[in-house]
């Protein structure tokens, strides 16, 4: 166990949780968690990888095998919410890297082999997995191979195995980080600086030109000769199809009948707190007065003036108006407050510190090495910030040195007794009442549904294409037990009451089924049509402005012709289209134009245009290096793009969402 301690203790609570979220970032890349929607092969599958399905027993196997990694990098068997996600996240990225990446990266004559995995553990110069592992540290924060070798051979005496799982980890992260480095440098190696190429860029940038020009704008009335058919929008579709690419989706309807307290509720709550009032102005252990009778808990934090309207505006008046110690009952909205103030002091809002862990030999030395850094005020670590400068203090198993802080100002310490109004079992059972009233008038049928509505007088909400992945309906979160039913229900159907975080009962029809694919040309057609009628304006205004301008030369004769003036415009550049308040179409059509020479007409995106280039001139303000820092931006860029780019190739399945 003595390993385990060394991960737990010897670096500090906090530093274990940082080395944590440190380690399994090496596994979660969130720019490659790009869930790709559709259909699940299987019911009973997670998703699918590369071709290789992922059943749910196989996923919750490997959910299992990272919690067991977090509980011994944190040394916490609890986790909430967030950090499951994040254990979720981990395992699937995981099965992305081993079924895809690691796959594609073979495919790419690349390996890994057995002695270069000797080297990455254990080499001159081993993984980061490794070095910046507490376990393998020596006292002195410095990576051990003795540490690391004490490990190894601790694995086969540890009964639970947890030792072996965790080694086992920390070497297939360290190969999967190989084959990202030895992928991702085929990138940046063949991001070779084209001698042609960079000068083009230059040149590219550093050509301006000065452009005479007549616009005339499309203007807003629809012009009801321009006819756009059927066959013409189907065609487009056809052409352009795969820009109408679509994930699963469901159209619903739900009405929702929230819990709200009722005034009897809220004249209880505010009954509740001033039976303890009198307590809370006097008692001498709030902490444990708060835990038995407030919403809130006592907090430690050192607040300034503006910061507690958090809470309330009303708190943070009397809190900080030195009226008194102790507030009179304070009432915002259905939630009721009494405030006290605990204690006033100059307090600075941050502090540079170094820290190590708390009764550390050679604690000198430890200090030294310690790396300096501003902090700001953190739940637990609050006597840090009144520590002296050149003072240490030792808080939560930390030691810290205070090396400088910002100025002091006034802050206090406060305690606030709140109680918000509950509804009571009564109030529940009332909205359960009407909820059932409408989910029994539904019948399970959208007709009946829509009559409903009518006669219990409510509002049905509307939600087109709602994804499965989906856990929100407008400002109700957690509802995922409504999309589960969408996806699982046929169009047409009614649910039965579904209850959401003890607050809300939903009841929902099912209105429309989009399944993976495409969507169909009748729901995108009224965009298509909207194209096609721009293009052929553009047509027909640009035959009457040619028809107008026929036989003129000169841009003045042009401009009085199409009742408008010439406009002039300096300094234009190819490379920076969109920045000058000008249609790119015409910026990019003039940069090409023969100098001299009346141009057009040209229908571009707000009107048709007739130009000529008056000059042009060569600056020297962008340079090679200018191009070559571009090139290596785009390399970058690149190597961000491989993996979710893998992932749409391989058309990954992510149906997480399904189950979780």
């Amino acid at each position: 166990m003595a390993i385990l301690e060394t991960i737990r203790v010897k670096l500090g609570v906090l530093i274990t949780v940082l080395i944590a979220v440190a380690l399994l970032s090496f596994i979660i890349d969130p720019s490659t968690l790009q869930s790709v929607s559709s259909s699940m092969s299987s019911k009973y599958d997670v998703g699918e990888i590369n071709g290789k399905s992922i059943s749910y027993t196989d996923f919750q196997a490997d959910v299992d095998k990272f919690t067991t990694i977090n509980e011994i990098l944190t040394g916490s068997s609890v986790q909430n919410e967030q950090q499951q996600v994040s254990i979720r996240n981990a395992a699937w990225q995981a099965l992305v890297d081993k079924y895809l990446f690691v796959k594609n990266a073979k495919a790419a004559g690349l390996s890994v082999g057995e002695e270069e995995m000797v080297d990455i553990i254990s080499g001159e110069i081993p993984s980061a997995v490794i070095t910046q592992n507490p376990a393998f540290c020596d006292e002195n924060g410095a990576f051990s191979k003795e540490a690391l070798l004490q490990f190894i051979s601790y694995i086969e005496s540890d009964q639970t195995g947890r030792f072996k799982l965790y080694w086992e980890y920390l070497q297939n992260t360290a190969q999967t980080q190989q084959y990202y480095a030895k992928y991702m440098s085929l990138f940046t190696q063949s991001n070779i600086a084209n001698t042609l190429m960079l000068s083009e860029q230059v040149a590219e940038n550093n050509n301006t030109f000065n452009v005479e020009f007549v616009m005339v704008p499309f203007g807003f009335a629809q012009d009801t000769t321009i006819v756009v058919s059927d066959s013409e929008i189907k065609k487009y579709y056809e052409a352009h199809k795969k820009f109408y690419k679509q994930p699963a989706s469901r159209d619903i309807e739900y009405v929702v009948f929230e819990v709200v307290p009722t005034a009897e509720d809220v004249a209880a709550a505010n009954q509740s707190l001033a039976a303890v009032y009198d307590e809370f102005a006097t008692t001498a252990n709030m902490k444990s007065f708060l835990l038995a009778n407030s919403d809130r808990q006592l907090d430690n934090s050192w607040y300034k003036a503006g910061e507690l309207n958090r809470v309330a505006k009303s708190v943070n008046d009397f809190a900080f108006s030195k009226k008194a110690n102790v507030s009179e009952v304070i009432t915002e909205g259905n939630t009721f407050y009494a405030v006290r103030v605990m204690e006033e002091a100059m307090v600075p809002d941050s502090v540079y510190v170094k820290y190590i862990p708390a009764q550390s030999e050679n604690a000198d030395s430890l200090f030294n090495a310690a790396e300096a850094q501003w902090i700001t005020q953190v739940p637990g670590f609050e006597d840090v910030m009144t520590a002296k400068v050149n003072s240490e203090v030792t808080v939560n198993g930390l030691t810290f040195k205070v090396l400088d802080r910002t100025a002091p100002v006034a802050k206090k310490r406060v305690a606030i007794l709140e109680k918000a109004a509950v509804a009571s079992k009564e109030t529940v059972n009332n909205c359960y009442a009407k909820a059932n009233t409408f989910a029994t008038k539904s019948a399970g049928k959208y007709e009946n549904f829509q009559k409903a509505l009518t006669e219990e007088g409510v509002y049905a909400h509307p939600v087109n294409k709602m994804l499965e992945s989906s856990d929100r309906l407008g400002s109700i979160d957690g509802t995922k037990e409504v999309t589960r039913w969408a996806f699982e229900a046929k169009e047409g159907e009614v649910s039965s009451i579904m209850t959401i975080n003890n607050n809300y009962f939903i009841v929902a029809a099912l209105t429309g089924v989009h399944k993976e694919g495409y969507t169909d040309v009748k729901e995108v057609a009224p965009s298509i049509r909207n194209v096609l009628y721009t293009e052929k304006a553009g047509e027909k205004k640009a035959a009457e402005v040619a028809e107008k301008i026929a036989g003129l030369t000169d841009m003045n004769a042009i401009a009085e012709a199409l009742g408008t003036t010439v406009s002039t415009k300096d300094g234009l550049a190819f490379s920076s289209m969109t920045s000058q308040g000008l249609d790119p179409m015409f910026i990019g059509a003039a940069s090409v134009a023969e100098d001299g020479k009346i141009c057009g007409p040209l229908a571009a995106n707000i009107g048709v245009y007739v130009y000529k280039v008056t000059g042009r001139d060569t600056g020297a303000f962008y340079t090679e290096d200018d191009a070559k820092a571009r090139d290596a931006q785009m390399a970058q860029y690149t190597t961000q793009m491989v993996v979710p780019v893998m992932m749409d190739d391989a058309d990954v399945k992510d149906n997480r969402a399904r189950f979780f």
